[in-house]
């Protein structure tokens, strides 16, 4: 590979122009990714589970990841730090992932830099800043903006022939999701030909083979949530594929033989392989739109004529309403913290609590304060203590029993429509609640609802 690129129209004067402006991607990602950080005070529950086994003590969080979770486990690892240095909340929660998204922003636009110029660099790193999905994960406290970063600097310092800081970024960027792995396959359209990539390659695999093996003996308890690809994924790769296709026309074809791969490997490959292992979603290969960023970088440096530039403000509009929806409590699937709120209006000291079904503990589990107020009836083992996420529960009887001994019960259900656990678990939950308790309230959360049951002829 070439250190430097041949296709260069910009001049020299348009170049020193633009210079200082070379923080704007960053700069654009971080103003973003403040703006309504805390989301309406709200947390969904995959944050939930990251607030909760980050305050773990850090061997208790090595237990658990040797049973669950081990595919997180080096982001739990970080975001522990995180909360000893500076315990604050839902800033502290998100703050790491904004940080992250300004690198890869910079890192697009170094790319972009090395294989174009400097126009398509301020382009394509605020491209990539603006996109709604880039927007999602930079105010979301899990680990895909990280892993979106160390694949795009790995991409430049593969650019770069620096094949040990390579290896290391792009292992990095495994270690925190086993699926960046599948930048390799994008990263060969360019490299494939180098000493030194292949090498790289093969330490990243061997060296990520370990966790690789941990997690697929945990893939049916962490994945088993997931369905096959539906048309609404098969949609939206469609149009990410065309915009792509249609973008990297004239662009320059070293930008392409990065870009194009990037955009359309990684998902593509493992939608199929969702056809038969459903391990598909779409934020485990956020790192993807890095690659369309890229083109529109390219395209948009190049472009002639008043058209592109409407058609670009057009999209930006688009993306604004998208993005004033994103930072409201309904873009998420549910909310923890107003669960929370809405079982602290309701419940009295002591009442028994019920989760319908059982993994839905994550949403009172990050409000302490609230949880520690109420009897989990149905509680065995705590999540610490059972090395779990939500913990462990009693056997049917036992939960029979302990739900005829409490004269009121807080159950948290999955809102109405959703499929019910056929487990015996959940099915004695439902049934004595049904037949010994009359339903006293049901409140609407977002994501949730919130149940109130006392004995007969003692609702209010």
């Amino acid at each position: 590979m070439e250190s430097a690129h041949p296709f260069r129209q910009h001049a020299e004067a348009a170049i020193s122009r633009i210079a200082p402006w070379r923080l704007l991607p960053p700069l654009i990602a971080v103003l973003l990714g403040l703006w309504g950080l805390e989301r309406g005070a709200s947390m969904w529950r995959d944050e939930s589970v990251t607030w909760q086994v980050a305050h773990r003590p850090l061997g208790r969080i090595a237990e658990l990841l040797g049973g669950v979770d081990a595919v997180h486990g080096l982001y739990y690892l970080l975001m522990h730090g995180v909360f000893q240095a500076w315990d604050g909340g839902l800033w502290a929660l998100r703050l790491p992932s904004v940080a992250a998204t300004a690198l890869a922003a910079a890192g697009v636009a170094a790319i972009a830099h090395r294989l174009v110029g400097e126009r398509a660099a301020l382009l394509a790193g605020c491209v990539y800043a603006v996109l709604p999905p880039v927007q999602m994960y930079a105010q979301e406290g899990r680990s895909y903006a990280f892993v979106a970063a160390a694949v795009v600097w790995a991409t430049y310092l593969m650019l770069c022939e620096r094949w040990v800081a390579y290896t290391a970024v792009l292992l990095l960027g495994c270690w925190l999701h086993e699926f960046a792995a599948l930048a390799l396959l994008a990263h060969a359209f360019t490299a494939r030909r180098s000493r030194g990539w292949r090498w790289s390659a093969a330490a990243v695999v061997a060296l990520l083979l370990p966790l690789a093996v941990l997690s697929a003996r945990q893939a049916e308890q962490q994945l088993g949530w997931l369905g096959r690809p539906g048309w609404q994924d098969w949609a939206a790769y469609a149009v990410v594929a065309a915009a792509a296709l249609l973008l990297a026309r004239g662009a320059p074809g070293d930008l392409v033989r990065v870009a194009l791969p990037l955009v359309l490997l990684p998902p593509g490959l493992l939608m199929v392989v969702s056809l038969f292992n459903p391990w598909y979603v779409d934020r485990y290969v956020l790192y993807a739109l890095a690659g369309l960023a890229l083109l529109a970088g390219a395209r948009l440096a190049t472009a002639r004529g008043w058209w592109p530039w409407v058609l670009a403000g057009a999209l930006l509009a688009g993306a604004g309403v998208w993005s004033v929806w994103l930072r409201t409590p309904e873009s998420r699937k549910d909310d923890a913290l107003a669960v929370a709120a809405a079982v602290r209006e309701r419940a009295r000291p002591g009442d028994a609590v019920v989760f319908m079904p059982a993994r839905r503990r994550e949403w009172l589990l990050s409000s302490p304060e609230v949880y520690g107020e109420l009897r989990d009836v149905a509680l065995d083992r705590t999540p610490t203590s059972s090395r779990s996420l939500q913990g462990t529960e009693l056997p049917p009887e036992r939960i029979r029993a302990a739900l005829l001994d409490s004269p009121r019960v807080i159950a948290l259900l999955d809102p109405a429509g959703q499929p019910l656990d056929p487990y015996p678990k959940e099915a004695v939950k439902r049934e004595e609640l049904a037949a010994r308790f009359d339903l006293c309230s049901m409140t609407g959360v977002r994501g949730a609802r919130v149940a109130v049951y006392g004995r007969p002829g003692t609702c209010p």
